[in-house]
C-alpha cells in the first residue's frame, strides 16, 4: 500500500457535491476469476484527516493550443463517409468527438501540472486523486482542484516491547491417535454382519431417521399437544452410526445399543449449547429412527504392505513417525499463526492512526471477492449472488478491512525499521508455487503479475509475513 504512481487516466473528476461528470471519470474495470458480477462502487469518500488539496490553473493560450492539437490529429485520423481521409471540418470533429477530444486535452494538461503541483509542496499521494470544481473550456484558462489521500505518521516507538507467549506445541497421544484414526478410517471397509444378533458397543448401526426440533412454544388442540416450531424436520437415510463411539451421542448409544435390525425406535435428544451443528445447539429434538442392519468395520493391518500404498515409506514406523511429523508441524503452524494475530492485534491497539479510507475499500473489495469465490465454489449461482444485499455485505467487512489495513502499515513500518527485505529468489519460489496451483505458465503468470502490479502486491505481503515471522521469533518467550 505504497504511493500511487498516477496516470492521466487514474483521476476522477467531481464537484463539491459528489456528482461525477461521466464523459471525463474513468472507469476502471476489474477482473475476476470467479463467475460473478457486483457493483463496484463509486470512488470513495476520503478520511478528512489525511485529505489534501492542491489548486491547479492552466492559461487560456495554453488550452486552446492543446484543444487544436488534439483536433488536428483527429482531423489525420477520423473516417467519415463523405470525407476524404484528413480532410474533416475541424467543425464536425468538434461535434462528432466533444468528449473523446476533450478527454485526451484534461489527460495532457492535467497530469504534468499535477505532478509538478505534489512534488513542489512534496506530496505523496496513496489514493486516486479526485478533480474537483473543473472547469475545462476552449479559450479559457482551466482550473481546477484536486482532492487525494496521503499516508499517515505511524510512530511505532515501543514495538518492541511487546510480549506474546510461545505456546506449548508438543504433540499429544490423543491428537496422534485420532490422526491415525483418520487415515485407518479413509482406509476401512463395512461389511454387513450376517448373524441374527442386537447391536453392542463396536457394531455400526444403519439407520434412517426422522427428527423434530421441538419448540418451547406449543399449543393444544383436538390432536393434542403440537409444536409451533417451523423448522424443517432432519431426516437420513442409510447412515451409520456407531455404537459406542466416543463422537456418538449418549442419546443415540443408549437407543440402539441392544436393538435388532428392523426395530423400530421413538426417542429425545437434548443437544449441548455448545454443539457444533448450530440448528441443533440447544435444541431438544424428537427421533422416529429405524434400524436397517448392523455394520462391521474392518480396518487394514499396520503393516509394511500398507504403509506403502500409503505412500513412500519403507515401513510402518516409518509412515507413523512421518505423521507424528506432519501432524506436530501442522499443530506448531496453526499455533504459531494464532499467536502472531494476537501479537498483531496489541500492536494494532497500541498504534493509534488515520487509516486511508483508499486502503480500507480496496481491502472490502478483496475480502468480498474471497468470500464470493468460495460460495462460487460452492455452488451458488451468478443469478443467486446478483441477489446478495451488497451494500450490507461490504458494510459487515468494514471492521475486520480496516484492522488489517493497520496491520499491514505497522507491519510495512517494522519493516523499516528491522531492515527485512524479500529476495528475488524467494519471489521466484512464490511465483512457482501460484504457476503450479493454478496450472498458469510460470512465464505467462509473471508477465501478466509484472503488468497489472501484482507482483509489487505479492513481494509486499511476502514481506508483511516475514516481518510478523522475524517479531515473533523476537518477542515470543
Amino acid at each position: 500500500m505504497e504511493g500511487m504512481d498516477l496516470t492521466p487516466t487514474e483521476m476522477t473528476e467531481t464537484n463539491e457535491t459528489a456528482e461525477q461528470q461521466s464523459e471525463v471519470t474513468h472507469t476502471h474495470e476489474h477482473t475476476h476469476d470467479h463467475d460473478h458480477e457486483h457493483t463496484h462502487l463509486p470512488a470513495p469518500a476520503l478520511n478528512p484527516e489525511l485529505t489534501r488539496e492542491i489548486e491547479v490553473e492552466v492559461g487560456a493560450d495554453e488550452v486552446s493550443k492543446s484543444f487544436k492539437t488534439v483536433v488536428k490529429r483527429y482531423q489525420k485520423l477520423a473516417r467519415i463517409p463523405g470525407f476524404r481521409a484528413g480532410k474533416v471540418p475541424e467543425s464536425l470533429i468538434r461535434s462528432k468527438f466533444a468528449k473523446e477530444v476533450r478527454q485526451e486535452v484534461l489527460e495532457s494538461l492535467v497530469s504534468e501540472r499535477f505532478r509538478k503541483a505534489i512534488n513542489d509542496q512534496k506530496l505523496r499521494p496513496v489514493s486516486e486523486p479526485q478533480l474537483l470544481d473543473m472547469q475545462l473550456f476552449d479559450g479559457q484558462p482551466l482550473k481546477f482542484k484536486a482532492a487525494f489521500e496521503v499516508a499517515p505518521e505511524i510512530d511505532i516507538t515501543g514495538y518492541d516491547s511487546v510480549r506474546v507467549s510461545k505456546p506449548d506445541a508438543a504433540l499429544t497421544s490423543e491428537e496422534f491417535d485420532a490422526e491415525l484414526i483418520r487415515v485407518l478410517d479413509s482406509h476401512a471397509t463395512v461389511e454387513p454382519v450376517e448373524e441374527d444378533r442386537a447391536l453392542v458397543d463396536g457394531d455400526w448401526a444403519e439407520i434412517q431417521f426422522r427428527g423434530e426440533v421441538k419448540d418451547l412454544a406449543q399449543t393444544v388442540t383436538e390432536e393434542g399437544v403440537q409444536n409451533a416450531s417451523t423448522q424443517a424436520p432432519i431426516t437420513g437415510e442409510d447412515v451409520l452410526i456407531e455404537i459406542g463411539g466416543k463422537n456418538t451421542l449418549a442419546a443415540f448409544n443408549d437407543a440402539l445399543r441392544g436393538a435388532k435390525p428392523g426395530q423400530e425406535l421413538k426417542f429425545e435428544v437434548d443437544y449441548p449449547a455448545d454443539f457444533g451443528e448450530r440448528r441443533l445447539a440447544g435444541q431438544t429434538v424428537s427421533y422416529d429412527v429405524t434400524v436397517k442392519g448392523i455394520k462391521h468395520k474392518s480396518y487394514p493391518e499396520r503393516d509394511a504392505e500398507f504403509a506403502k500404498q500409503l505412500g513412500n515409506y519403507e515401513s510402518w514406523d516409518d509412515f507413523e513417525t512421518k505423521l507424528r511429523e506432519h501432524a506436530a508441524d501442522r499443530k506448531k503452524s496453526s499455533l504459531d499463526n494464532a499467536a502472531k494475530d494476537k501479537m498483531l492485534g496489541e500492536l494494532i491497539e497500541r498504534f493509534q492512526f488515520p487509516v486511508p479510507e483508499s486502503f480500507v475499500q480496496q481491502q472490502i473489495e478483496a475480502r468480498l471477492d474471497r468470500g464470493l469465490r468460495a460460495l462460487a465454489q460452492q455452488g451458488m449461482s451468478v443469478e443467486d449472488m446478483r441477489k446478495l444485499d451488497f451494500v450490507r455485505l461490504r458494510e459487515a467487512q468494514r471492521d475486520q478491512a480496516v484492522n488489517e489495513v493497520k496491520a499491514s502499515m505497522v507491519l510495512d513500518r517494522i519493516a523499516e525499521a528491522e531492515g527485512v527485505t524479500v529476495s528475488d529468489e524467494d519471489v521466484d519460489r512464490e511465483l512457482l508455487m501460484l504457476s503450479i496451483q493454478s496450472r498458469e505458465p510460470l512465464e505467462a503468470l509473471r508477465e501478466r503479475l509484472s503488468k497489472d502490479g501484482g507482483l509489487d502486491r505479492i513481494r509486499e505481503q511476502m514481506r508483511r509475513e516475514k516481518t510478523g515471522s522475524v517479531l515473533y521469533e523476537k518477542l515470543a518467550s
